[in-house]
């Protein structure tokens, strides 16, 4: 059996501060207001909350632009609100993780401050700077939100890398000193503490010596920088040091953003004896609909495309590691509009993908409003929306791609990181009873028939059906421990697989369609006596092998 621990067993909820809950009316989410709605979040069943940066910050990147990593954004509070929030939760029994962002800092960091007056600054090799090549960019690498990752400094004549925002200057990790700052701060933070980090891009850390340009991209002046900024050569010795100086000395929980990786660099990330991290977010099932390379697409996906990623980190990481389990996240559009339907079937199709994500083997992340069935948002313009990655596809995606407008706009509605940053949905008064001001972004017009007070404590509700599946998850143990089979490995319709732990075994089934269906499932398990544990119609299918619309059901199995 896997090596128990706290955080294999726990489900964690992500709360989006600048979203969640205003508490003075400025129309910006902060910390009171998460200290408002913990009751909400306890009755839930979740046990440890993810908040995204609460660092001070000019809010280039919506608080990913961290301008001193000791304080907190003016707009959430103070200190002592961060301390109150902490030691409330822990009477409550909720444990804090905070966002750890360190393969960058913002450019009015003090560190970059200094860094820039001068090439002799002692500051200087903080950040990765590099002098023009034959007069222009060291290399051609596009940044994640488009256009160049070189920003020329007049000061200096010289170039700073920034793989995001310019407004984001990448840090130099191969500086002993700058690994030294960084292990002091998060010291500093567990001290106060918290419960844990999620580590943002963790795997960038870590450059290829000369910064090599890769393979042009198509359409784009640019070249691929992944092959050179992904997991880099040192980014294990780096995590290593980190988890040695900072991490083993606390009881605490770590997940590292980590695109681009496989299953192999998973592995190597999460193996409890290689002493890094707990588990990684990959990204793979998120780009599942990608194709070409560019995520700007309102294509649909395949279900076998999406059941083959997620079975090879289920069986990848089964002996050695562990998964994080997700869906939707504050980068990813709202999955009961991406693999569900948002429509007729919302919520069952949200309690369905809720099923089949906390049924796996993995610790499930539940995204702020996932557990209500919120959606995505249909802006009619550009100018109705704030992501600085949207406004920059949106440029791209006309000038230098040609997409006429209505492609463009679908392509937003589809994927825009906006789509999870509207505000949370509490009730039906005046802006979703997100502020009693004018928020900072539109609230979704569904509000009125999509909120948390519509839906606790009322049976049926998606948010009552979140809370069965947490209950489980804490009551028994094959959810959590248990060895993950796939059943119909080549069907576009369901979604099966078995979950065993010793001689106890859940048979799990997901309708991904608006259709009766029929799964074929193998004789074994055709036969065999089926306990009804949960499903989202509420009662138990006539036929345990056929399926209704976006129906989600488990069983416990005995053969004979």
């Amino acid at each position: 059996m896997t090596e128990r621990a706290w955080w294999k067993e726990s489900v964690v909820y992500q709360i989006y501060p600048r979203s969640f809950k205003d508490s003075n009316g400025d129309g910006i989410g902060d910390l009171r207001g998460i200290i408002e709605k913990l009751d909400y979040l306890r009755n839930l069943g979740v046990d440890v909350l993810w908040l995204s940066p609460i660092y001070k910050s000019p809010n280039d990147d919506n608080g990913y632009d961290i301008s001193d990593y000791r304080d907190i954004m003016t707009e959430f509070g103070t200190m002592a609100d961060f301390d109150e929030l902490l030691k409330t939760a822990h009477e409550k029994g909720l444990k804090i993780m905070l966002d750890l962002v360190v393969n960058h800092t913002s450019d009015e960091h003090a560190w970059f401050v200094e860094s820039r007056k001068s090439k002799d600054n002692p500051y200087r090799d903080y950040y990765i700077w590099r002098d023009p090549v034959d007069g222009g960019m060291p290399n051609r690498w596009q940044a994640s939100f488009g256009g160049p990752v070189w920003e020329l400094d007049g000061n200096t004549g010289m170039y700073y890398l920034h793989m995001f925002s310019k407004k984001q200057p990448d840090l130099n990790w191969d500086n002993e000193k700058v690994r030294d700052e960084v292990f002091d701060m998060m010291t500093w933070w567990l001290d106060k503490g918290i419960d844990g980090f999620r580590m943002d891009v963790i795997n960038m850390i870590s450059k290829a010596e000369g910064l090599p340009d890769g393979a042009p991209i198509p359409g784009t002046p640019y070249t691929d920088s992944n092959p050179a900024v992904m997991c880099g050569p040192h980014v294990h010795e780096y995590l290593r040091e980190m988890n040695e100086r900072v991490l083993s000395k606390y009881d605490i929980m770590t997940v590292g953003e980590t695109p681009c990786v496989t299953v192999e660099d998973g592995r190597k990330f999460t193996a409890a004896d290689r002493r890094e991290l707990n588990m990684v977010f990959n990204f793979d099932h998120v780009d599942v609909e990608n194709g070409s390379g560019s995520k700007w697409t309102d294509k649909r996906f395949k279900l076998k495309d999406l059941k083959d990623i997620l079975a090879r980190w289920q069986y990848g990481l089964e002996d050695e590691g562990w998964n994080s389990l997700y869906w939707n996240n504050h980068d990813q559009p709202r999955v009961v509009s991406r693999f569900g339907d948002d429509g007729a079937y919302r919520e069952l199709s949200a309690k369905m993908l809720g099923t089949c994500l906390h049924m796996m083997k993995g610790t499930p992340y539940i995204y702020q409003g996932e557990e209500l069935g919120m959606t995505n948002v249909r802006f009619d313009t550009i100018g109705q929306y704030e992501d600085i990655e949207t406004l920059g596809a949106y440029k791209t995606c006309r000038e230098i791609l040609g997409m006429s407008e209505e492609e463009t706009m679908a392509a937003i509605h589809a994927r825009s990181r906006d789509n999870a940053r509207t505000p949370m949905q509490w009730d039906d008064s005046a802006n979703g009873g997100f502020t009693a001001g004018t928020p900072w972004f539109a609230v979704n017009p569904n509000y009125t028939q999509i909120n948390a007070a519509s839906q606790v404590g009322a049976d049926g509700s998606v948010y009552e059906y979140y809370r069965e599946l947490i209950r489980l998850r804490h009551t028994m143990d094959v959810i959590v421990y248990g060895r993950f089979d796939l059943l119909l490995p080549d069907s576009d319709e369901v979604f099966a697989y078995t979950r065993t732990l010793g001689e106890e075994k859940l048979l799990v089934l997901c309708n991904f369609t608006a259709a009766d269906v029929k799964a074929e499932l193998p004789e074994e398990l055709k036969r065999a006596e089926k306990t009804y544990i949960i499903g989202n119609y509420g009662d138990r299918p006539a036929d345990a092998g056929r399926l209704r619309p976006y129906e989600a059901v488990v069983y416990r199995t005995e053969t004979e």
